[in-house]
């Protein structure tokens, strides 16, 4: 065989080759283990002006159809509004404990603040009481992107007076709700708001500014996480029982080899994505050391008096450090990841980490180009969680894949769900404290920019009828019988299959 031929094979056993997942652990989960699934309030709720609803941003970002993939809205969505039962009926065939769900701030507060809307209060507790009669139990979240427009007008997450608005509509939740609710999560994935929101620009509100807007919006949403886990430690608490926690997205960063720079980068990554958010709250009450040190030096070559980076006066870091019962945790994906010097002249969040980071080919790909299947990410972020931040409670608040096709027969979705599961578990079995887990998510729905060509659900949904049935898929029978034996029993469906 000559070179060329030796060539031509190496290249095309690299071509087939896919990471081998670990044998899966046969064994169960504590007994006490919360199962759930999870929503959000735009992208399954429709009635977008029902009832004296404000305006969000969202209402306002989808009237244009350039920001959306087929040009469609949530307008109507799954219409949840109005079908929330079949929503719990889709729960009680799962047999989960938990439900989470969003409320829409501008469904409750029309303006953000002041005057209140009672049928959008009335829709929440008519909901709340449907679930806990079917034995599901509410988890809430206070803040899932779709901020009031009157507040967007104001400033929006650039105001710091949002710390204020954002207590006060907290605290009309704990009032109206909070006999009923015992897990508050007050924001879902600020990196989502601060980065892409406010800078890149690429969500709504839109706003750009992906060096300086970002960490400000950041920084204001730390400050409002707090107001509202303090306003519930003192006030509501002690005659409710409940515990209150933040949602941080926290994708998993592997060096692309051994060299200490790549090792040194992909911590990095982790601290500019989990750290940001997670370090004031759960740690030292202030930003990440790296972060500091890089928004800061990267501010003075760029010719700023002072870091980008907001900091935290002493006042404000005794507000923050310790506001959160447990952590949540959005998990995914994971990418592989290099140190790289990046371009001085770029103001940008993302320039200012100097890394580059990229999915691993040999991973199996989703409909998504940033959701590969990596099982092992979900061990490790759970440990490194841990690890960095003072051993937390968490809940796992979503983990997902999405397809198009939407088929019934969805054998990818559950061969995600069968190993990210089962590497929870083992991090379980390592001395993790995850205490529950949310699929995501219950039904397929509005995809925020992808419209309805992206689809998460459990169960299917045919948009182009007015009934919208929620119709079960493979995965959901899975998860159904993996929350029904509480772990992996070896004879389970699918468990001695090759997938």
């Amino acid at each position: 065989m000559n070179w060329t031929s030796l060539l031509l094979l190496a290249l095309s056993t690299l071509a087939v080759s896919i990471y081998v997942d670990e044998p899966l652990l046969y064994d169960t989960f504590p007994p006490d283990f919360m199962w759930a699934t999870a929503t959000s309030a735009y992208q399954i709720e429709g009635g977008w002006d029902a009832d004296g609803k404000g305006l969000s941003i969202y209402d306002v970002w989808m009237n244009d159809s350039n920001h959306v993939t087929d040009g469609t809205s949530g307008k109507v969505a799954c219409n949840s509004y109005y079908f929330y039962e079949k929503d719990i009926e889709a729960l009680r065939s799962l047999g989960v404990s938990y439900y989470r769900f969003s409320i829409s701030w501008a469904r409750v507060l029309p303006d953000g603040i002041g005057r209140i809307n009672q049928p959008g209060i009335d829709y929440y507790k008519r909901l709340i009481a449907a679930l806990k009669a079917a034995n599901i139990q509410p988890m809430v979240t206070l803040y899932h992107w779709d901020l009031p427009q009157a507040l967007e007008l104001m400033g929006g997450w650039l105001n710091p007076s949002i710390a204020d608005w954002f207590e006060e509509y907290a605290r009309l939740c704990y009032t109206e709700f909070g006999n009923d609710v015992k897990y508050w999560i007050t924001i879902n994935e600020p990196w989502v708001i601060a980065y892409q929101g406010y800078g890149s620009g690429n969500t709504a509100p839109g706003t750009y500014g992906p060096g300086t807007f970002t960490y400000q919006a950041g920084h204001h949403i730390i400050l409002a996480h707090a107001k509202a886990y303090r306003a519930y430690e003192t006030q509501f608490k002690p005659t409710q029982q409940g515990k209150v926690g933040i949602t941080v997205n926290i994708n998993w960063y592997d060096p692309k080899d051994d060299q200490l720079e790549n090792i040194e980068a992909a911590e990095r990554a982790l601290q500019f994505l989990g750290g940001w958010i997670a370090n004031p709250i759960y740690g030292s009450g202030d930003y990440p050391d790296v972060m500091k040190q890089k928004v800061g030096d990267k501010s003075a070559q760029q010719g700023f008096n002072q870091s980008r980076l907001p900091e935290f006066t002493a006042e404000q870091k005794i507000l923050v450090r310790g506001s959160a019962d447990f952590f949540g945790l959005n998990y995914y994906t994971s990418y592989l990841t290099a140190n790289k010097i990046q371009d001085i002249s770029i103001i940008d969040y993302g320039y200012d980490q100097d890394i580059e980071s990229y999915s691993d080919p040999t991973c199996y790909q989703s409909s998504f180009d940033w959701l590969t299947i990596t099982p092992f990410g979900m061990r490790k972020t759970l440990q490194w969680i841990k690890d960095r931040f003072n051993d937390p409670e968490i809940i796992i608040t979503e983990n997902g894949i999405s397809d198009r096709a939407g088929n019934l027969d969805d054998m990818m979705r559950v061969y995600y769900y069968k190993h990210n599961i089962n590497s929870m578990l083992k991090a379980i079995k390592d001395g993790v404290r995850v205490t529950g887990y949310a699929a995501w998510s219950l039904m397929d729905n509005f995809e925020w920019g992808n419209g309805f060509t992206q689809k998460f659900g459990l169960f299917s949904i045919d948009f182009t009828t007015s009934d919208l049935n929620r119709t079960t898929k493979a995965s959901a029978r899975y998860y159904a019988k993996l929350v029904n034996d509480n772990g992996f029993m070896a004879d389970q469906p699918c468990n001695n299959s090759p997938i």
